[in-house]
């Protein structure tokens, strides 16, 4: 099986709703063939209350806000930077609203949207990266909806790590170190790591930055809208998490001058 395939079932798996699942599950189970049930129901209780939790609009922006580590781009001062870097967040194959091509997902809308209006206020030639489809549906939607023609496509990244080294095989050689990073919020940090490692300074430019959707009784209220938040947040926290011990363990550093000059 493919290693990304494997990569994104480990994911699911171990995030909510299926982690919390797994608990409630394997205790009911478990409490059904043992002779002393009280700890096996303990855990399947508290997989419920995790999933309870995690579906909770309180918890699930208290996660969001803790991942988020920069705040919106002033675009009302200079940018000092030579190119905006877009990078993808899913795709929609087969949209039947675009007559069955692929179309952005809602991730990756937002980041377009907010990319597109950087470059308006830049005017900085804007790089689009992600898989084959994500592209040609980021690119395709840019020109056609937000009047914006991508200078360049990265078109072969399936992860962050990617994203960061093959968007530095194409802008080294055009002479470009400095970048606006265009992502989700609660991405960007872990994107912002990937690419300085890759040589670039860089200057966020969150997007889906978090603001508060329930009010009042409703934010104890479980609903699926914040059992998403919740597991965009936890993704990033594992995700931070292997990511730091895989620079500790090989860093590696890239000149991206001396890529160019290659």
């Amino acid at each position: 099986m493919d290693f990304f395939i494997w990569k994104q079932f480990l994911k699911n798996l171990a995030l909510p709703p299926t982690g919390p699942l797994i608990l409630a599950v394997g205790g009911l189970l478990w409490a059904c063939l043992a002779r002393r049930r009280g700890p096996m129901l303990a855990l399947c209780a508290s997989g419920v209350l995790l999933l309870w939790a995690f579906s909770t609009p309180i918890i699930a922006d208290a996660l969001m806000r803790a991942v988020e580590r920069y705040p919106a781009l002033d675009l009302a001062k200079p940018v000092q930077a030579q190119a905006i870097v877009i990078l993808a967040g899913g795709v929609r194959p087969e949209a039947p609203e675009y007559d069955g091509r692929p179309a952005p997902s809602s991730t990756t809308l937002q980041r377009l949207v907010y990319g597109a209006r950087v470059a308006r206020a830049t005017g900085l030639p804007v790089l689009v990266s992600g898989s084959r489809a994500e592209t040609a549906a980021m690119s395709e939607f840019l020109q056609r909806d937000l009047a914006i023609t991508p200078h360049w496509v990265e078109s072969r990244s399936r992860d962050t790590r990617q994203n960061a080294e093959m968007s530095a095989a194409i802008l080294a050689p055009a002479g470009v170190h400095t970048i606006v990073l265009v992502t989700s919020s609660e991405h960007m940090a872990r994107a912002v790591t990937e690419f300085r490692t890759a040589g670039f300074a860089v200057i966020p430019a969150p997007a889906e930055m978090w603001t508060r959707r329930d009010h009042g009784v409703l934010v104890w209220v479980p609903n699926a809208e914040a059992l998403v938040r919740s597991q965009r947040a936890m993704y990033e926290v594992l995700g931070r998490l292997v990511q730091s011990i895989r620079i500790a363990i090989a860093p590696r550093p890239i000149d991206v001058a001396a890529s160019a000059r290659a």
